[in-house]
């Protein structure tokens, strides 16, 4: 019964650590970014939070922005398009 506890935590662990790594996926151009208008604050004091490039089917898709709640004090940091070697790579944006 030991053993199968054992066999147990360790997929479990291992399964934790495989859906933690993210890849970067890499394109010769970078998508354009569509237009849209930005909805009006459904509230005081609300934070812009940009769209974000996700990778889906291939490709990177776009996923349209949304307003949040303030995180403490922090500033939203918009994602970006870097370049490297093997092209342009989605940077998601972050909380800073």
């Amino acid at each position: 019964m030991k053993t199968i506890a054992k066999i147990g935590i360790l997929l479990a662990l291992t399964g934790s650590l495989l859906t933690s790594c993210t890849g970067q996926y890499y394109v010769t151009t970078r998508p354009a970014e569509p237009y849209y208008v930005r909805p009006a604050s459904p509230y005081a004091n609300a934070v812009w939070v940009d769209g974000e490039w996700i990778w889906s089917g291939g490709r990177y898709a776009y996923v349209g922005g949304h307003w949040e709640r303030p995180h403490g004090g922090r500033a939203w940091v918009r994602g970006r398009w870097v370049s490297g070697p093997r092209g342009y790579a989605w940077r998601r944006g972050y909380w800073r």
